[in-house]
């Protein structure tokens, strides 16, 4: 029999599962495991500049990849990088935290060893995690190789975190080399509660004279975005998204409406999604920035909800029942009704003329919200990756009309400031033949601005468009326009990437022609990474930002 160490059988494990990177940083109680890392063959370790942009990094990855894996060291690694796997939790990332620990020994004997509180309590920073992950192995010799396992499968199962402690001296043990492959579990519908709420689903559509769908962030995280078109082909009906769920399928799609946000949407989507005697609400997740501040109105009895692994109608539940099963089983059963019995228009036919009519720069004009998001509809193209802050740029692109392939990446619920630098490094990493956009504000960049030198590390090469409104613009919206709290240190943005490797352009424009300009630069030179910053005035906003924030 061939025997390796347990860290090899987690890093074996991991790249059957598809993780091919591993995001993280060096520590005294993490380097037995991270030589696993390094010396296998299939997987590479991103060292970043702190934990928490490597576990912003690991949902970026998560995001595109389908799976991602973080690397802490005890203690005060695994708390930096907490922030960030809460976020995965909540927006659904299946992440998986990886921290190394003390050696079975030091924590038996309860030494006060440095990283730790003095109080030889090792296990306070894992139960702190239990919190933010679905499952949590903390790894023995005895127990190590059944337990990678288990986690390993309930991350991929539930598209949420799950939490390896794996001390020093376990890294180290030997164990037997699997046979056999780590294989993805599926999980499995109860065929008579399926059947059961498929007919009522079926019987409730059928009826329904204007009935339409919503798809949001559940689709996303099952990876069901054909099985979402198939049904749309069959069955013609008009559909919506919502903010989290923006970009699941091209937004030129002659069956896409809009995006649906409550009180905050273009009146012919929420009226023609409001209007419907039956919702079929697929993967929706009914936050206030997706619901327009709780402003939606889907009332319980016209709605069919689909999540992952239940399904609801009106008052009843049906649990144990997969949405790929029941997406499949509707676009067997639904039968076909043209656009024009079931009255709705396309958003191609809706949409704000800015974003469809050529973009022309006016020579000395300052640029704007508005207009700087008419003229980013025009550079992107199909593929790339949209990776939007949490702010103004959140709201500004959510408006873009979005080309086929393209990936949509916002931190929506969760909404951690700061989060989208760390993010784009994952996405580049993913999917380093994809071309990535991140789009971030000044304040922001400033919270994880040290990523950019990761970026430039891994000769990776994003288009970085980088609003500098002066300052938080808004939280200025929310509370305090001229407060001091609002306000931060300027930088020479544009110059960062000369500081931290001398590869790369930047630039800072000022008016629509020195964007335009940019913008071609940005389209001939995809050899390099470009740093673009975008000067606007701090206090212009989104016109959908605005409009939320009154309701």
């Amino acid at each position: 029999m061939t025997y390796f160490t347990v860290g090899d059988y987690l890093v074996l494990r991991l790249v059957q599962i598809g993780v091919k990177h591993i995001f993280g940083v060096a520590g005294d109680y993490n380097m037995e495991f991270l030589d696993s890392i390094v010396n296998q063959d299939g997987i590479e370790l991103i060292s970043t500049c702190n934990e928490l942009n490597a576990s912003y990094a690991a949902d970026g990855y998560g995001r595109i990849n389908g799976v991602a894996a973080l690397v802490t060291t005890f203690g005060v690694g695994e708390l930096s990088a907490i922030n960030g796997v809460a976020g995965a939790y909540a927006e659904h990332v299946p992440v998986v935290t990886i921290t190394g620990s003390p050696a079975t020994k030091i924590q038996a004997s309860g030494s006060l060893v440095h990283h730790t509180l003095g109080t030889g309590d090792f296990s306070m920073f894992a139960r702190m995690y239990e919190k933010v992950t679905v499952a949590q192995a903390y790894l023995t010799i005895e127990n190590a190789t059944a337990e990678i396992d288990r986690v390993l499968g309930i991350c991929l199962l539930y598209k949420l975190p799950v939490y390896i402690s794996i001390p020093m001296d376990v890294a180290k043990h030997k164990v037997a080399i699997p046979s056999d492959s780590l294989i993805h579990p599926v999980f499995q519908s109860d065929r008579a509660t399926l059947v059961e709420a498929v007919d009522a689903c079926v019987t409730i559509l059928e009826k329904a004279q204007k009935p339409v769908i919503i798809a949001d962030v559940g689709v996303e995280r099952e990876r069901l975005h054909e099985e979402l078109r198939e049904l749309l082909a069959v069955t013609g009906y008009p559909y919506a998204t919502m903010n989290m769920g923006k970009g699941l399928l091209e937004e030129t799609h002659p069956q896409f409406i809009g995006i649906y946000n409550g009180a905050a949407s273009e009146d012919y989507v929420r009226k023609r999604i409001e209007e419907a005697d039956c919702v079929l609400s697929i993967g929706a997740l009914m936050t206030d920035f997706n619901t327009g501040k709780f402003s939606a109105k889907l009332e319980q009895g016209r709605t069919i909800e689909v999540h992952g692994h239940y399904l609801k109608i009106k008052r009843a539940l049906y649990n144990n029942v997969a949405m790929r099963d029941v997406l499949s089983a509707l676009s067997k059963r639904l039968q076909r009704r043209d656009a024009q019995t079931l009255d709705f228009k396309s958003a191609m036919e809706n949409l704000d003329a800015g974003f469809t009519t050529p973009f022309n720069p006016k020579t000395d004009a300052a640029i704007t919200q508005k207009r700087f998001w008419y003229s980013l509809a025009h550079f992107l193209k199909e593929d790339d990756i949209i990776v939007a802050e949490t702010g103004t740029c959140l709201f500004g692109a959510s408006v873009i009309p979005l080309p086929k392939r393209s990936t949509f990446v916002g931190q929506v619920l969760w909404g951690s400031i700061g989060y989208s630098v760390g993010s784009l490094l994952g996405c580049c990493v993913a999917a380093p033949q994809r071309r990535a956009i991140l789009l971030v504000g000044d304040g922001s960049f400033q919270m994880t601005a040290q990523e950019l030198s990761t970026i430039l590390r891994y000769d990776l090469k994003p288009i970085i468009f980088l609003i500098n409104n002066d300052g938080y613009t808004i939280e200025r919206d929310i509370h305090g326009a001229t407060m001091p709290y609002n306000d931060i240190q300027r930088w020479n943005y544009h110059k960062l990437h000369e500081i931290f490797a001398n590869n790369g352009w930047g630039i800072k424009v000022t008016t629509e022609s020195e964007l335009e300009s940019a913008l071609q630069k940005a389209e001939q030179n995809r050899h390099q990474l470009a740093f673009i910053e975008v000067v606007m005035d701090k206090m212009d906003s989104p016109e959908i930002l605005l409009k939320m924030l009154q309701n």
